[in-house]
């Protein structure tokens, strides 16, 4: 039992800071000249590196890229 249960914990990731379908925003140093709605994306897939794929933007791109995410909004 212990097994699966290690087995589980890996494949769920607690510490992951993204998941599909949420929406980032890149910060405006990286896209100046760009309003906030032009720099917010949709999050495709999150990689076991800790990087993000976006839909409609190609790359990989790592958390400090972004705007800190607020729960709160």
């Amino acid at each position: 039992m212990n097994f699966f249960k290690s087995f589980l914990q890996k494949l769920v990731r607690q510490d992951v800071w993204a998941r599909p379908g949420m929406s980032v925003v890149f910060r405006a140093e990286l896209m100046p000249n760009k309003n906030r709605e032009q720099r917010t994306f949709r999050i495709k897939g999150v990689l076991a590196n800790g990087r993000v794929t976006l839909q409609g933007f190609s790359g990989e791109h790592r958390q400090n890229s972004f705007e800190p995410i607020n729960f709160q909004r």
